[in-house]
């Protein structure tokens, strides 16, 4: 599978575990129009009954459910998450809070198309184990002036992948993980994945030896 979306339509597929937030910005950024070329293939949650998918349905988006619970073990979950991905037919899919480690079979056949949303600068505080509020606990721990998100390719690794886009948010001296974690959500991961997506869409971002190259225009 090459490793650039050329310009034109961009078949989106979001994966999701829980409440889905940033899904809703995506959802909200297509509304506003501002993902011009870019079609919403579909949801997939690895939770059945998350408020998610409520999100997606309400936006008519077509939604799935995979759960490892309905499965005898890894590997059957992990060919079935799979085939629904095959199934939607994405160009591009975008892990939006999406609490699962990603086959590598899947990360082989869409090699340079997965993008995942962290909430933190990588590489400081991500890697396994830092994921929801103890990203934001383990910034407040060290007392870093500034955190943020970060939007990635996805690689074999955890978090390791090439770098797209960043946002640098300030900690305030009364910040709680909790109000951290919702001011980084407002002020980058919200706007962060929607810009991501639109600049894969529009064929103007793609991986060339390991790093993430533009081109703006």
């Amino acid at each position: 599978m090459p490793e650039k979306i050329e310009s034109g339509t961009c078949r989106v597929l979001v994966l999701v575990s829980g409440g889905g937030t940033n899904l809703q910005a995506i959802l909200d950024a297509k509304e506003r129009g501002e993902l011009p070329g870019v079609e919403l293939a579909g949801v997939i949650s690895n939770n059945p009954g998350v408020y998610a998918l409520e999100r997606a349905k309400k936006a008519q988006v077509w939604t799935g459910c995979v759960s490892p619970g309905d499965f005898p073990d890894r590997s059957a979950f992990e060919k079935a998450l799979l085939c629904a991905v095959k199934e939607r037919n994405p160009d591009l899919i975008v892990l939006a809070g999406f609490l699962v480690v990603i086959p590598k079979e899947m990360i082989r056949q869409y090699q340079n198309r997965i993008i995942n949303i962290h909430p933190s600068l990588i590489p400081s505080f991500c890697g396994k184990g830092y994921y929801g509020l103890r990203v934001h606990e383990a910034a407040l721990r060290r007392g870093v002036k500034l955190t943020g998100a970060t939007v990635h390719f996805v690689d074999e690794g955890t978090d390791t992948g090439p770098i797209l886009l960043q946002k640098a948010v300030e900690v305030r001296q009364e910040d709680t993980p909790q109000s951290l974690q919702r001011r980084v959500m407002e002020e980058a991961e919200w706007k962060l994945l929607p810009e991501a997506i639109s600049l894969i869409a529009a064929g103007k971002a793609e991986v060339r030896d390991g790093r993430v190259h533009r081109k703006d225009g």
